[in-house]
């Protein structure tokens, strides 16, 4: 049965499924299933493998469920005497303990923008476990000699690009384009989509300006206000290096679940005109 699931797993890791995985790690007294078995639940609710039945096995799928969301695992422990079995009649006398581990595969990050800041921002993604993706029309920056092997590099207007590819739900998007235009033209595809994670690089009036003008096209303050802007962890970052490890550190925040909503009180961090991007 267990193989079953593992072949799931694996499947499941190379389309980019959000999956949690369900073990049994411990079990006192007559219980329906052995230390180890395991279950996988998906996001959408299928589920391979089981941990043997019952409202305790429907209670385990929905808080995977909730793992996936949390992206934070969970040990639960069951009575086999108390009412949860009772409901259906599996009164196996035992206790049972299950951990509950979401698993996903190496985050995507998509960096629209490959100057200093995104050449910094894609060497420290690469090394943190990160599959990173680069996005510049300016084949001076986006020359797959400067980075490191496995990143994807592509020459493209960013506009372009981005009508033709649907980045999947868990993907981080990150904006740090050379200059307004730009920001503005990824921005309004970025925006609307329901993604892990976009972050736009900028002062604070920089961003006011951005999302004026996005708003008087129809996109909707809802849609912006999961937009992490200005990008990046308040640590007084100034050098592209350093405000590339504020938005590492911010990137890492939201994979574990430590920050889930746009640091909108963030201190404004004033890059722009600091630096040619």
């Amino acid at each position: 049965m267990n193989q079953e699931v593992f072949t799931a797993l694996a499947e499941a890791l190379d389309r980019g499924d959000e999956v949690a995985l369900v073990t049994i790690t411990s079990s006192n007294g007559s219980t329906p299933q052995r230390v180890g078995a395991k279950m996988l639940v998906y996001a959408d609710g299928r589920t391979v493998g089981t941990i043997g039945g019952g409202c305790y096995e429907n209670d385990a799928f929905w808080k995977a469920r909730e793992a996936i969301k949390a992206r934070k695992p969970l040990n639960v422990k069951y009575d086999l005497n108390d009412d949860i079995a009772e409901e259906t009649g599996l009164v196996c006398g035992g206790q049972m303990e299950v951990f509950i581990e979401p698993v996903e595969a190496a985050p995507e990050v998509y960096i629209f923008g490959a100057g200093h800041v995104g050449y910094c921002l894609a060497r420290m993604a690469h090394d943190t476990g990160f599959k990173v993706h680069v996005i510049d029309d300016r084949e001076k920056f986006a020359s797959a000699e400067r980075f490191e092997p496995g990143t994807e590099v592509v020459v493209d207007d960013i506009p372009t690009w981005l009508q033709t590819h649907q980045l999947p739900s868990t993907a981080y998007a990150v904006v740090v384009t050379r200059g307004h235009k730009h920001d503005i033209d990824a921005l309004r595809a970025l925006a609307p989509s329901n993604l892990r994670y976009v972050g736009l690089i900028g002062s604070r009036a920089k961003v006011k300006r951005i999302y004026d003008a996005l708003r008087d096209e129809g996109i909707s303050p809802e849609m912006l206000s999961r937009v992490h802007a200005p990008i990046g962890l308040d640590i007084g970052a100034i050098t592209p290096q350093e405000i590339a490890v504020s938005i590492l550190a911010e990137l890492i925040a939201v994979k574990h679940g430590k920050l889930d909503e746009p640091n909108v009180a963030a201190v404004s961090m004033k890059w722009e005109g600091a630096l040619k991007k």
